[in-house]
This record gives C-alpha cells, sequence and structure tokens, in this order.
C-alpha cells in the first residue's frame, strides 16, 4: 500500500467510526506505521469524522512532524507502543461508549477488565488490562503502554477510553469494534446469570489463533 493509500484509508476508517459514533466531537486518535520508521497519526484536536489526506499528521520515530498538521498530543503513547512491539502496525484510541462506560467503573480486575464470554473477543483481543487514570497527554500513559506493550493488543485507560493495536489499520479498528460489543453486550448482560468460558475453552481459542 503506496503512503496515499494509506491516508485515504486512515480518513475513510475514521469516518466510518465516527458515523457510527464510535468518536465524538474532537475526541479519538488513529495512527499507523508508514516506510522509511516514519509514523501517519491523525492531527490533535481533529474529528475523526473530518479528516483529510493532506493534513494527517507524519512524524519520525522521535515524534518530530515531518509533515501534515500537528500531531494529536496522545501520539506519544503510540509511539511508545510502536517502540517496544515491532508487531504493533496500527493503533486505535477511541472514548467510545461502553468502553468508555467500563473504563469508570470500581473494582475492575486490573489483569483484564472483561472476562471472556465469547470466543471472538477472545481471538479478537484475548484480554483487557486496565492502565491507572492519567489526565489526557499525561507522559505516564506512555510509560504504562510501554511497559505493558508486549502483554496484550488492547489496554483500558481508567476513566478514559480504549487503546487497541494491530497488524494494521484495518485489524485494528475491526479489534476495537469487536471490544466495543463485547462492552456493550457485558452492560446488557449486568444482574444475568452469564455462562464465561472455562480457562480451557479460552485456551483452546489462543492456541487456534484468529
Amino acid at each position: 500500500m503506496t503512503e496515499l493509500e494509506q491516508k485515504n484509508q486512515m480518513v475513510a476508517l475514521a469516518a466510518s467510526l465516527f458515523n457510527r459514533g464510535y468518536s465524538v466531537g474532537g475526541a479519538g486518535n488513529l495512527s499507523c506505521r508508514l516506510d522509511g520508521g516514519r509514523f501517519l497519526v491523525t492531527p490533535t484536536g481533529s474529528s475523526l469524522g473530518r479528516l483529510t489526506a493532506e493534513r494527517l499528521s507524519v512524524l519520525d520515530s522521535d515524534g518530530n512532524l515531518l509533515a501534515g498538521d500537528k500531531p494529536s498530543k496522545e501520539s506519544v503513547f503510540h509511539l511508545a507502543l510502536y517502540r517496544k512491539n515491532p508487531a504493533c502496525n496500527a493503533i486505535v484510541h477511541l472514548h467510545s461508549t461502553y468502553l468508555t462506560a467500563l473504563s469508570c467503573l470500581q473494582g475492575l480486575d486490573p489483569a483484564n477488565a472483561l472476562k471472556a464470554f465469547t470466543p471472538y473477543y477472545v481471538m479478537r483481543v484475548g484480554a483487557l488490562p486496565v492502565i491507572p487514570y492519567y489526565r489526557p497527554g499525561h507522559p505516564d500513559i506512555a510509560r504504562e503502554l510501554e511497559a505493558r506493550a508486549l502483554t496484550g493488543r488492547a489496554f483500558l485507560l481508567a476513566n478514559h477510553g480504549v487503546v487497541v493495536t494491530g497488524s494494521d489499520l484495518t485489524d485494528a479498528v475491526d479489534n476495537t469494534e469487536e471490544l466495543e460489543e463485547t462492552a456493550r453486550l457485558h452492560f446488557i448482560l449486568r444482574g444475568e446469570n452469564i455462562r464465561y468460558l472455562t480457562d480451557d475453552e479460552v485456551n483452546d481459542l489462543k492456541n487456534r489463533g484468529k
């Protein structure tokens, strides 16, 4: 895929997320790897529903702006994940409704905020560790994510939202959509007698991969 194709893909996928209510206003940001050790990031304060290819931010591995508009302040934690995990080629960060609601609950398991009850959650994400609360843009978010970068595909930022990785931008978006649906089902099923997947069932899914 050429750089222009990657830019156009980011604009299209971001608009799709926005139009379906996964993002509102100027919230959320996307990124992906480009060739030559560069990264494509959505600009600061930009609406995912109103991006243009030529204004997307192009950064080097140190976060220096090479082209486009000023990047999101949260690009720092995107770069931290890329540095630590070579298999991560794209990142979606959203304040989507159900995952953000989940992030605001007390007593979440820090190792996994959503216990598995569907195979799709396990195959797409596996588990959802919780990152302690820091204000948006705080450097400790990057530090926490970098420390956990090799342990999972998605991370819940307490009282904030979600960070989801993928092998490419389409994969990261698909993972995010599956995760948001799992959180929605979690709230629908609250108070019900849920049949959770057993450890053996979860391990079988993990061994089979996607």
